[in-house]
């Protein structure tokens, strides 16, 4: 009986064998029918294409900041050649600005400008100004509100202002950018403000704007020249300040000090989002398909020697709404993008190299809303921020939304 079964287990063991070599001929016939059929197809062109140096004078240094922070290259431009990679993807032209990209002082005034911008002395001063002094990023801060952020706020209200205008962060202190507890939410204000300097005849009001500091607590002051074409280093340095002094924050309202904003439907709207939409959010009154304007005449005029192109989709900075997890990646995007002379464009170019698309919302009136409609307090109720009003017009707006005899139907639509 032992015998009879050693050699069942014997035959039963040489039909696997068997079995197993079919299975393993029949595999290698059919790789190797498949390798013959299957051709190894080889790109005709490169992966990489030859980069054309810019003839405009910000595209230009932005191509050199791509190379600097795309990690394929990062290696060879350190060393300063391209003999770790394709000499074709960095031409000579960026390549030689490689040593002007660490300079001893970044903050020293440029006059290197005069030679890489090639119609520089008849550009208007506002250019020349900027162009000088754009390498610079890091200004000492003046005034601070280091422990603003010790419970992170709910909603931060970041409000763009200058130092003459007093009259301006009352009347909002006085109504929407109260802070406190609202609906179990905190929300919290701060004023950006840089230096009123004399070189452009503001009185010297230093003391006065310490004295409100200390008063009120919410103004963050950094000591550059507060121009409108220094409202994008505003940006940087407010982004860097959230960065260090306010992570926590859950959302950010960023606007003009000449707005009107409804901070309990903001509240409202923030407080019914899905969990998935809340980390991605960008809202405002969205710009698309613009560009820049070449009449010498206009306020936003760039030179064709200084950008070529189109913008990238950005909100009107007369304010917007982001999430604090955008916030974080907005100041890592913006080490990484070069200055521009307007700050809701350079927004707009931060966004792009996070590859998030600025939302249109519909309650974002940034260009104002028609006459008829402007004395109308439930249109104002429907609404998340107007442009622009007076500090009259705001306290007087706020006054409205606060009356609880305020009744209003549903409004569908505002024409503006």
């Amino acid at each position: 009986m032992h015998t009879s079964q050693m050699k069942n287990r014997i035959l039963g063991l040489m039909m696997f064998n068997v079995l197993l070599f079919i299975l393993v001929d029949i595999s290698m016939k059919y790789t190797h029918v498949r390798d013959q059929n299957s051709k190894v197809r080889i790109p005709s062109t490169r992966f990489w294409k030859k980069l054309t140096v810019s003839e405009a004078f910000w595209n230009r240094r932005q191509q050199l900041l791509d190379h600097i922070h795309n990690p394929l290259f990062a290696s060879a431009i350190a060393a300063g050649n391209d003999t770790l990679i394709d000499a074709a993807t960095i031409p000579a032209g960026i390549l030689a600005w490689i040593n002007d990209t660490s300079p001893e002082d970044p903050c020293a005034p440029d006059h290197s400008m005069a030679s890489r911008v090639k119609d520089y002395d008849q550009l208007p001063q506002r250019f020349k100004d900027f162009l000088r002094y754009m390498r610079c990023r890091s200004y000492p801060m003046v005034l601070n509100v280091p422990d603003l952020c010790q419970e992170p706020p709910f909603l931060l209200l970041a409000v763009k202002s200058l130092s003459p205008h007093f009259d301006r962060r009352q009347a909002i202190r006085q109504s929407w950018g109260r802070a406190g507890t609202f609906a179990g939410h905190k929300v919290v204000t701060v004023f950006l403000l840089g230096n009123a300097a004399s070189t452009d005849h503001f009185p010297d009001l230093s003391g006065m704007v310490q004295h409100e500091s200390a008063l009120h607590g919410d103004i963050l002051q950094w000591n550059y020249r507060d121009t409108f074409f220094n409202l994008t280093v505003k940006e940087v340095l407010f982004l860097e300040w959230l960065h260090h002094s306010c992570p926590g924050v859950s959302y950010v309202f960023k606007g003009d000090d000449d707005v009107f904003v409804n901070t309990h439907r903001i509240l409202n709207y923030l407080g019914g989002l899905r969990r998935s939409k809340s980390r991605d959010l960008f809202i405002g009154d969205v710009i698309t398909g613009a560009g820049p304007h070449r009449n010498k005449k206009l306020k936003y005029y760039i030179p064709e020697s200084v950008f070529q192109g189109n913008y990238p989709p950005y909100a009107g900075g007369g304010g917007y709404i982001y999430s604090g997890d955008v916030a974080m990646r907005l100041y890592n995007a913006s080490q990484k993008v070069s200055l521009y002379p307007i700050d809701d464009v350079y927004t707009g170019m931060c966004l792009q190299k996070i590859g998030l698309l600025p939302e249109k919302h519909k309650d974002f009136k940034t260009f104002n809303i028609d006459e008829k409609y402007r004395d109308n307090a439930c249109i104002y109720s429907a609404l998340m921020l107007v442009h622009s009003r007076t500090p009259q017009e705001v306290i007087q707006i706020w006054s409205w939304l606060q009356d609880p005899g305020l009744r209003c139907q549903a409004v569908t639509k505002v024409v503006g």
